[in-house]
């Protein structure tokens, strides 16, 4: 660039995207040297309010780690203690489990593809303006976000921070005729979801490629969501590790390991410009969320959700589509509400009340883990129980901490492109709602707050 010197500049709210955060960005002659995510948020301490706690309370408590995706706390939570414990919840308490994530992957994901992602394509600034100017799009998100919604009530209790889900199952179960009120509520949505792969199939993506490791569960038979085995998809060029570019050796080929082994490969460490850990896979950045699960899991869509997603670009599901534009995203997501209104139906249709609402528990010595796919990504929770019942150690990973550092990459690569365009400098607005965009593609929940804040751009 040919202009040099410090610039900063300051946006005092940007709403769609959750949290608190600045990005520092180094320039120098011309070239990205560096791309920090800085998180400031004072930490929440949730693993440290949960030692001393009762077996019983993690579900509970961790919920209110995310007013939009209480339900994957509960559920990873849940998982853990019962695998400590050595229980597992199967039949039709595991499936009113899984409909309870359909619910929250509904909504979820629709609010971000609406009201967040969707004004970044066409030119708004907010989902206010893109409602002006296409009312019938926001309109559309609304419904379905209402069915999802209306899933969580009926099985949660309350659609932000369920209390209905405990360790075991559920305090209560829904009868035959509650699930089937929400059929007809499922059955638009599924058409407004479909409407709106088509919607977003449309929009201009930029070319960007994301060529890091994939990790999300896979389940042969069926699109990991509540269950699975933690899987890895290598990337093709051996991007590097998070501190720097030179790392050596080949990727291994595609592999597996147990939830139980998850902290022997994704280790988390303090960065000084955050206060969210960040986190590698056996040394190296890596990706979590929508385009890791698609990747992994696509051939097993339900048939509805694969035609979309072959009609919206994403490729042949049956043979293992793989998407890594990140900007595309915004499509998968879409993909995904088909799926997961198609698999909620699919759960209310076959629905037979279970004998009792949750199953015994009963506390034990030993560390239990559990893991479940988050619309943003693989969420990891490990517990030590004491004999009784005591919670005497808590760890949970969730998926933006695992994302951090190729967020960051993607930020370095996507200024540094268009640093390279001829023509003059960008301008401190454009580089901002660059990046912004660059942030906003991994749907990232910073602290499950409102907003991203400074950006500073040092030219030397």
């Amino acid at each position: 660039m040919s202009h040099r010197g410090s610039r900063v500049l300051r946006l005092e709210a940007l709403a769609r995207v959750e949290g608190e955060g600045a990005l520092h960005l180094q320039v120098h002659d011309g070239t990205v040297a560096q791309a920090r995510l800085r998180i400031y948020e004072p930490p929440r301490f949730f693993e440290a309010f949960l030692v001393g706690r009762g077996h019983t309370e993690p579900p509970d408590i961790t919920a209110r780690i995310c007013g939009i995706c209480p339900v994957a706390y509960q559920m990873s939570a849940c998982l853990a203690i019962e695998n400590a414990c050595g229980v597992t919840v199967d039949g039709p308490l595991a499936q009113l489990r899984r409909l309870l994530y359909c619910g929250e992957w509904i909504e979820s994901h629709t609010l971000h593809i609406h009201l967040l992602h969707a004004p970044d394509f066409l030119g708004h600034p907010s989902a206010v303006e893109l409602a002006r100017d296409d009312r019938a799009a926001v309109e559309r998100g609304l419904r379905i976000k209402q069915a999802g919604n209306a899933v969580l009530e009926q099985l949660g209790g309350r659609s932000i921070h369920p209390v209905n889900v405990r360790v075991g199952g559920f305090y209560r179960t829904p009868a035959p005729n509650e699930l089937r009120a929400l059929a007809g509520r499922l059955r638009q949505a599924r058409e407004d979801a479909l409407e709106t792969v088509r919607w977003v199939a449309g929009f201009d993506f930029p070319d960007a490629v994301c060529d890091y490791a994939l990790l999300a569960l896979s389940e042969p038979g069926r699109y990991a969501v509540d269950s699975g085995t933690p899987t890895v998809l290598p990337a093709s060029d051996d991007s590097g590790p998070a501190s720097g570019d030179g790392d050596t050796g080949p990727w291994p080929p595609p592999r597996a390991f147990r939830v139980a082994d998850f902290e022997q490969h994704v280790h988390e460490e303090q960065v000084a410009h955050s206060t969210a850990l960040t986190a590698t896979l056996d040394g190296r950045r890596y990706l979590t969320g929508a385009l890791a699960r698609f990747a992994l899991n696509s051939r097993w869509l339900h048939p509805a959700a694969a035609e979309a997603a072959r009609d919206a670009g994403l490729g042949d599901c049956a043979a293992g589509a793989v998407c890594r534009n990140p900007f595309r995203s915004i499509v998968v997501r879409a993909v995904e509400v088909v799926h997961a209104i198609e698999e909620a139906l699919c759960i209310i249709d076959a629905y037979e009340p279970p004998a009792r609402p949750a199953i015994d528990v009963r506390p034990r010595e030993a560390v239990g883990t559990g893991a479940t796919e988050a619309p943003r990504g693989l969420l990891y929770h490990r517990y030590a129980v004491t004999e009784d019942g005591t919670l005497s150690a808590a760890r949970i990973i969730p998926p933006t901490a695992q994302n951090q550092s190729a967020i960051e990459a993607d930020l370095r690569r996507t200024v540094q492109t268009r640093l390279d365009m001829p023509g003059p400098p960008a301008a401190d607005e454009e580089l901002t709602t660059l990046c912004e965009r660059v942030i906003r593609n991994h749907d990232p929940c910073i602290s499950c707050a409102a907003h991203f804040l400074d950006l500073t751009v040092e030219h030397t």
